[in-house]
């Protein structure tokens, strides 16, 4: 444990938010997600809600300020209807950390998957609504 830092953290998770440089993007996965299938480095935070890792994050990463679309999510598959609290849970974790971000931006989803693909890494939560996949662009980290 560390102070100041949640104890959310995995030490794998805190690694490879320290290690993941400008425009690298970390994908958070819910528990349906092909996160093995998608990337090689996948991180488990089984038991985990994406919304409270969203607190846990944001409060250390500076989303990418260069790019329209730090925070993609999945787009619904047409026929499927979208579970809104999940956006409006992680908006509001959004809101308290960053509340200058843009908004979400929604892709489809296989143009999600591509973007998983190439990602830095992929951490597999215990989320188990559906569509509650997240991409955070990474920006640059102020001197302090």
């Amino acid at each position: 444990m560390l102070k100041g830092i949640s104890p959310l953290f995995s030490p794998e998770l805190l690694a490879v938010l320290y290690q993941m440089g400008h425009g690298d993007e970390i994908v958070l996965a819910d528990a349906h997600f092909p996160g093995d299938t998608m990337n090689d480095l996948v991180i488990r935070a089984d038991g985990l809600k994406i919304d409270d890792l969203l607190d846990a994050i944001l409060p250390l990463f500076v989303l990418d300020e260069y790019v329209n679309d730090p925070l993609v999510m999945m787009a619904c598959v047409p026929g499927d209807e979208p579970d809104t609290a999940v956006e409006a849970d992680y908006q509001a974790a959004i809101d308290r950390h960053a509340p200058d971000a843009p908004p979400i931006t929604f892709v489809e989803r296989f143009a999600f998957y591509d973007r998983a693909q190439e990602a830095f890494a992929v951490v597999m939560t215990g989320e188990t609504r559906k569509y509650g996949n997240i991409i955070l662009k990474k920006g640059v980290t102020p001197l302090l």
